[in-house]
């Protein structure tokens, strides 16, 4: 019995001995490796930091740039790792993680797939610059502000109060109108007029009418007669004005529709009611 337990603590000492050897041996590529990794972290933080800070004047979204800046960090201490595990030979247990690694990753690809959908939708969305915070938007039948764009939807406040959130995908696959792209509207009136009325007179009133209330680009003001209606001669009054939202452009119809009703009444031009004239024939 203590014959076995000397031959197996001897046996034991053997082993430690091996392994300090082989510690000692490869003292200086370990100290190499842990350098390595830990340059690769730091290197990796740093570039996080500065890469965020140049692409918050273009990217509003903390969301989207706490991902890219999350990515950069991955991908640099990533490598520093594999650097790291090549420095100590250990060439085998690199390509069985990154093997395994790559099973995992197509599993989780594919269990995943809408909302790594909807993520690349939201970066996009943020790069191109088309949808950004505050913007009057329509899309999939919904019209209101952005408030939000994270990972994965969009939220948008309606006119009504209520919160609209819209996967990012959904966004990016189908129209949308952005009215905040641009600041000038225009803003399209259509009505009628009797039969008896000067149309020159009415061109000219119906003009003066809103370019008084509305300067903006007054010079290019439209007005056109469309077709003779049932009981009117229907035109349409086009002019622009300076906005962002659907609703100022929505007001601005409203205002005009006024003042060229009392435009017409002050000089007398009606706007007939719709009128149908009913012949009988007597024997």
């Amino acid at each position: 019995m203590r014959d076995q337990i000397n031959l197996s603590i001897k046996n034991l000492i053997d082993k430690l001995l091996g392994w300090l050897d082989v510690l000692v041996v490869n003292l200086p590529n370990i100290v190499l490796a842990i350098f390595v990794f830990f340059i690769a972290y730091f290197l990796a933080k740093y570039l996080s930091t500065r890469t965020t800070k140049l692409i918050s004047k273009r990217i509003k979204q903390v969301s989207i740039r706490s991902l890219i800046g999350s990515t950069i960090t991955i991908v640099i201490v990533s490598f520093g790792f594999i650097l790291a595990l090549s420095i100590l030979n250990l060439d085998q247990a690199l390509n069985s993680l990154i093997a395994g690694a790559g099973v995992a990753g197509l599993a989780i690809g594919l269990a995943i797939q809408g909302t790594l959908s909807n993520t690349f939708a939201g970066i996009s969305l943020s790069l191109k610059n088309d949808i950004n915070i505050d913007d009057f938007i329509e899309t999939n039948g919904f019209s209101g502000t952005v408030v939000e764009i994270n990972l994965r939807d969009t939220k948008i406040r309606t006119v009504d109060n209520n919160l609209v959130v819209i996967p990012n995908n959904t966004i990016s696959n189908n129209p949308y109108k952005n009215y905040s792209l641009t600041k000038d509207l225009r803003v399209v009136v259509e009505s009628g007029v009797g039969y008896e009325s000067d149309l020159r007179k009415v061109a000219e009133v119906a003009r003066n009418a809103v370019t008084d209330v509305f300067p903006y680009r007054k010079d290019e003001v439209e007005f056109y007669y469309l077709s003779y209606g049932d009981s009117a001669i229907n035109f349409q009054l086009r002019f622009w004005i300076q906005a962002t939202d659907k609703f100022a452009l929505i007001r601005a119809r409203s205002t005009a529709i006024i003042l060229i009703k009392e435009s017409f009444d002050k000089e007398s031009i009606n706007i007939p009611f719709p009128i149908r004239t009913i012949i009988t024939k007597n024997d």
